[in-house]
């Protein structure tokens, strides 16, 4: 199997499959998921056709791979939107963010930023629908979904023990608020939300949805 030159040298030491999901991740950017062709990857990375199977069995294989490079990318994006919002250094864990800001404001910010970032990018926001929300998750991504779920599930829980949110099934109220920015998101990329007002519709629904669920003070 002859790569083409610089690719073999390029990729020693393991480095092939960063490289060549690193591409995909390009394509799904520039074109959504349909343009993430094994041939198309390859060529990108300066591999010959046949390398990407070396470490892929096939194109579901690497686009999961892709999936779960956006899921990571993601979180990087949710940490800082909590930081942004309550003045923290650190992720949605409630208490990497304990003493610093306005701690009302976490789940706040990460309602906004699920929404931001589905409509900043919606191609990757396509590819992790088709493979999160769906009757079968793929098995590949549970880890990292797991670890998701867990910090939400985290920041509800300290939320309701600190008497900010009505005490309740913490995953009926994750679930909830899940459906409501997933919706949200799928409403403003289909076009039956004004995309020019994206950030002011989302502001404002999802301070509805908090003053729904928050205990008065």
């Amino acid at each position: 199997m002859t790569e083409r030159p610089g690719g073999r040298e390029s990729y020693h030491h393991g480095a092939l499959p960063e490289a060549l999901v690193g591409a995909a991740f390009e394509l799904l950017d520039e074109a959504g998921q349909e343009s993430v062709t094994m041939r198309e990857v390859a060529r990108r990375a300066g591999v010959s056709a046949g390398a990407p199977f070396r470490h892929f069995a096939d194109r579901r294989a690497l686009l999961t791979a892709v999936a779960d490079r956006v899921l990571a990318d993601f979180e990087g994006w949710q940490r800082a939107e909590v930081a942004a919002a309550t003045g923290a250094a650190a992720g949605p864990e409630r208490g990497a963010a304990d003493g610093a800001g306005d701690q009302r404001a976490v789940l706040r910010a990460l309602g906004l930023g699920f929404v931001r970032y589905a409509v900043r990018h919606p191609h990757r926001f396509a590819l992790v629908r088709s493979r999160v929300f769906a009757p079968a998750p793929q098995p590949e991504l549970r880890d990292r979904l797991s670890g998701i779920d867990r910090a939400y599930a985290e920041v509800i829980v300290a939320d309701q023990e600190a008497g900010l949110l009505r005490p309740g099934d913490p995953g009926l109220v994750g679930l909830a608020g899940q459906a409501l920015v997933y919706g949200l998101a799928q409403m403003i990329l289909d076009g039956y939300l004004p995309a020019e007002k994206a950030e002011e519709v989302a502001e404002q629904v999802l301070d509805t949805f908090g003053r729904g669920i928050a205990n008065p003070r």
